[in-house]
């Protein structure tokens, strides 16, 4: 069992950054494939990033790709998301996700998916304000 919990959210003026943190309990942290997701008012969840338990590799969304950064620290079982040059349509609730330990996708765009995260934290606000 994995438990998330995020932080580092809160209200920043368009083109600011913000670096949320997602703390995982549990000894399989460094085995899981991380991700985080973010989720607006009356849209769906959506895929932001991800990062591969075997080699670290990444995965970002094109509208994020150049702004955002993920990577993770094993070593603290936590998972970081680095946000720069933020805009207004980048409000959301962010929340981090997990696979199961030793999980491998099927493809390239397995990581995008909210079906292969089988743990979810709460999530934590952010609003960028133009």
């Amino acid at each position: 069992q994995v438990q998330l919990v995020e932080s580092g959210g809160g209200l920043v003026q368009a083109g600011g950054s913000l670096r949320l943190s997602c703390a995982a309990s549990g000894r399989t942290f460094s085995k899981c494939t991380m991700a985080w997701f973010r989720q607006a008012p009356g849209k769906e969840r959506q895929f932001v990033a991800a990062i591969s338990w075997s080699r670290g590799i990444t995965y970002y969304a094109d509208s994020v790709k150049g702004r955002f950064t993920i990577s993770r620290d094993n070593a603290k079982n936590t998972v970081y998301l680095q946000m720069n040059s933020l805009e207004p349509e980048d409000t959301a609730v962010y929340s981090c996700a997990a696979t199961s330990p030793y999980y491998v996708g099927s493809d390239y765009y397995s990581y995008y998916s909210t079906n292969i995260y089988d743990y979810w934290g709460q999530g934590t606000q952010v609003t960028v304000s133009s």
